[in-house]
């Protein structure tokens, strides 16, 4: 079944001037990353929390020389990688482009009919196009700040 992503890549595709759709889309939707289970230290025990803010360590894969991150829109599509058991993060688009090393890759709902490959340099421009967004909006908050104190 296509997603609003899967079909604004498609439309994308057809047509350039709906690209910035499709990013924008990307960069605010919710994306199941698959990670590293860790033990821990006082019980040896596997950690099985999902989600759990630990520090867990996304499951990159090494292919033709690049180390790509698993990117996956869908937990379906997520399992159908990988496995029914398999451990996972979910962070919104913005956060995951934020968070993202130089000269890694993205793979998007990869082994699926739209799965989309994101190299370092479309990784940079949207790293920028979240900076200039937040500068932007910490801008308008610092604007809105005197009119809040002027109505109370």
């Amino acid at each position: 079944m296509a997603t609003k992503l899967d079909e604004a890549l498609a439309l994308g595709a057809k047509d350039p001037k709906a690209q910035p759709l499709y990013y924008d889309l990307f960069l605010n939707s919710l994306f199941f990353i698959p990670v590293i289970e860790e033990k821990t230290a006082e019980n040896d025990e596997t950690k099985n929390d999902v989600n759990e803010d630990d520090g867990s360590l996304p499951l990159l894969v090494q292919a033709n020389g690049n180390e790509y991150l698993m990117l996956f829109d869908t937990i379906k599509r997520l399992q159908d990688w990988a496995d029914d058991s398999v451990k996972y993060a979910a962070l919104p688009g913005h956060a995951v482009t934020e968070m993202s090393l130089p000269n890694l890759y993205w793979a998007l709902n990869y082994g699926t009919e739209h799965q989309k490959m994101f190299e370092p340099k479309e990784i940079a421009w949207l790293k920028e196009i979240v900076r200039q967004t937040k500068d932007a909006s910490e801008e308008q908050e610092k604007q809105e700040e005197p009119n809040q104190q002027d109505t109370e």
